[in-house]
């Protein structure tokens, strides 16, 4: 089940098991197009019964699959678009940027904090995949030359709600644990609730922006 090479050859796509698919990309922008390509098919009607698509850094995984060679066949020849418009819900995040490393990031940047702030609330992002945390979201939509990376040695406790950056993602801690990434600021926001339905605030294909809040709660 893998596709022939080439530039435009497509995903490689390989069994797992009698019920699913692993679909495997070099380039992440193809995960997140992929999962939005096969969610409004799914919607659709047009798409082999899935019980589950999961999103990764680089793969998607199809589960629950009762037809693995019609599906299979599909996505081989799947060539969704990376610059379409995510269509997931918008969340706005809240956020006092004032982070531990705020600073540092600024200078990586070769800008002042104010800046710094500005270039991160610019963007909307979209959540490519979740993982690390119950509620924690791995977000794209900073551009590529805003990539920082993490500290060289993790904190043995992130705040619940720190919003933080570590190689082309943002993230928010959904609560407190250890965490390597570069800390922006906070949030107030409940990133993961068993009472709510569903319990996670994010999940792959919903679209975030993030609000600076001077000072106090944010």
């Amino acid at each position: 089940m893998t596709a022939a090479g080439g530039a435009d050859a497509g995903p490689v796509v390989r069994p797992v098991g009698e019920h699913a698919l692993l679909v495997e990309f070099a380039d992440p922008d193809a995960v997140t197009a992929l999962y939005g390509w096969l969610r409004a098919r799914q919607s659709a009607g047009e798409l082999p019964p899935v019980e589950e698509i999961v999103p990764a850094a680089h793969t998607v995984l199809l589960d629950g699959v009762t037809d693995l060679p019609a599906l299979a066949r599909l996505l081989r020849t799947a060539r969704p678009d990376p610059a379409a418009t995510a269509a997931g819900p918008l969340v706005e995040v809240p956020t006092v940027y004032d982070g531990a490393d705020l600073a540092e990031v600024a200078a990586l940047w070769g800008v002042p904090p104010e800046e710094a702030v500005r270039i991160h609330t610019a963007p909307e992002y979209v959540v490519a995949f979740c993982g690390f945390a119950p509620g924690f979201g791995y977000l794209t939509g900073l551009p590529a030359r805003y990539e920082v990376p993490r500290r060289a040695t993790p904190r043995s406790a992130v705040p619940a709600g720190s919003v933080a950056l570590a190689g082309p993602y943002t993230g928010v801690y959904p609560r407190s644990s250890p965490g390597g990434w570069q800390l922006l600021g906070r949030t107030a926001l409940p990133l993961w609730d068993t009472a709510r339905t569903p319990a996670a605030l994010l999940a792959p294909g919903t679209r975030v922006r993030f609000t600076a809040v001077r000072g106090g709660t944010p």
